[in-house]
């Protein structure tokens, strides 16, 4: 018996050192051990969360994602995440960095990539910014009429130049379209419509990935005759120019009206995502924080936000009519979007920073505050600003998945439970590098 005994406790030595030797010293920069990674996939629909993992990083990419006991105890730049949530960094899909502060800005709430923009209200894009989240260009073609030559020209001269998504706009008719979507995708081109001489519905049906602004998307509503003149006349503040008569006939939808119902169908049985901006309207609905009491708007100056909230009220000043326009529209956008979301649209988040007084990194979670209001889970909600992206346009960042860029955000809190968890305690990998957050505050230009 004791030869038996003897034997059995021997046996169980080897084993456990011959498990102790299959242990891994991984040749890798980084590795984050444990933690809950959670499953966006399918549009957030998917509930697959991984436990029990570590994160591999070398260099900028996520290397591989192994089991936690392959990890040998002498393993060295380990970041312990037992008891985290960890989720890909967030993307703004469509927003300007105009200098440090901005880009500090959105670091400091967790957005790792942007789509980049600029107008004459948002100003001209800043690639100086280090650190910074990755940019991705958005340039456009077609604010106006232009021939099909002009059409092709542009694009291949903002492929040469490095864009990485392609705003269709107003002036091209459906032809063109077609050839500004085939065009963009021999480059690897992400696409958004904005369209106006062309529906919305020939846009999806050319494959189209993405669509802007709710007030934008939701043409298909109005008269074509309308539609025309909106296209030939889209950014006017005028109350009486076609864009405010149709913003009025947005006004007066009710949720039985047809050309609602069946915009709305057609959007949900499409491969297009949508990407409201709600944040454009957010201080005018009566749900809306104060953006100026957010800790990272102390790094942010008055005087570069276009039409900026009151810093004690965190509203608008605008003139009586306007604002109260502004405030019905913002309503209504709730109720549209409520119904496409209900059809079976799909989202991807983006603030339009920093138009009518959105802000840097605030305005993202806005705009994730009220996706969440229009009925998408938690998940839901998180997969707009994260996998969505890879979904939509193929990029390699958005999901903890091999191969992909290394920008995670290890929150303290889970974010299914909380959106606003999100904004709380977390660690920021870009890039495969951690950053320090506080520093982010500390080291900017006011």
């Amino acid at each position: 018996m004791k030869h038996y005994l003897i034997y059995f406790i021997f046996s169980a030595l080897l084993l456990m050192s011959c498990s102790e030797n299959k242990k891994t010293i991984y040749d890798v920069d980084v590795i984050i051990k444990g933690g809950t990674i959670l499953d966006l996939s399918k549009n957030g629909l998917s509930t697959n969360d991984l436990q029990n993992k570590a994160i591999l990083i070398k260099a900028d990419t996520i290397f591989d994602i192994v089991d936690i006991a392959t990890i040998s105890t002498d393993q060295k730049n380990v970041i312990e995440a037992t008891g985290k949530f960890i989720i890909p960094g967030l993307t703004d899909g469509f927003t300007v960095i105009n200098n440090q502060n901005y880009a500090n800005a959105f670091l400091y709430m967790g957005i790792t990539d942007v789509v980049g923009v600029e107008s004459s209200r948002r100003g001209v894009f800043y690639h100086d910014s280090n650190p910074s989240p990755n940019v991705h260009m958005l340039r456009e073609v077609g604010e106006a009429p232009i021939s099909d030559n002009e059409v092709v020209e542009t694009i291949e001269k903002h492929a040469k130049n490095g864009a990485e998504v392609l705003l269709i706009m107003y002036g091209l008719n459906p032809s063109q379209v077609k050839l500004a979507q085939t065009e963009a995708k021999k480059y690897g081109m992400g696409t958004i419509g904005e369209l106006g001489y062309t529906s919305y519905e020939k846009g999806m049906e050319l494959g189209i990935d993405a669509f802007v602004h709710t007030t934008r998307y939701s043409l298909d509503v109005a008269p074509d005759t309308l539609a025309k003149k909106v296209a030939a006349q889209p950014f006017s503040n005028d109350l009486g120019s076609p864009k405010w008569r149709y913003y009025k006939l947005l006004t007066n939808l009710d949720s039985t009206n047809t050309a609602l119902l069946n915009h709305a169908k057609n959007l949900g049985n499409s491969n297009s995502y949508l990407q409201p901006t709600f944040a454009l309207l957010y201080l005018d609905m009566p749900f809306s924080k104060n953006p100026w009491k957010e800790k990272v708007a102390q790094i942010i100056d008055i005087k570069d936000v276009n039409r900026p909230a009151d810093t004690l009220t965190g509203k608008h000043n605008y003139p009586p009519e306007e604002l109260k326009a502004y405030q019905k529209l913002g309503k209504q956008e709730l109720m549209i979007e409520k119904i496409y979301y209900s059809n079976g649209a799909k989202y991807l988040s983006g603030s339009a920073t920093d138009v009518w007084g959105s802000m840097p990194g605030i305005s993202l979670h806005q705009e994730l505050e009220v996706l969440h209001r229009i009925g998408l889970s938690n998940r839901e909600v998180i997969a707009t600003s994260t996998s969505n992206f890879n979904e939509a346009y193929g990029f390699k960042f958005g999901k903890i998945k091999k191969g992909f860029k290394a920008n995670i955000l290890i929150l303290d809190k889970n974010p299914i439970d909380d959106i606003i968890n999100l904004k709380g305690s977390k660690r920021l990998i870009l890039n495969g590098k951690e950053i320090d957050l506080e520093e982010l505050l500390k080291n900017s230009t006011l």
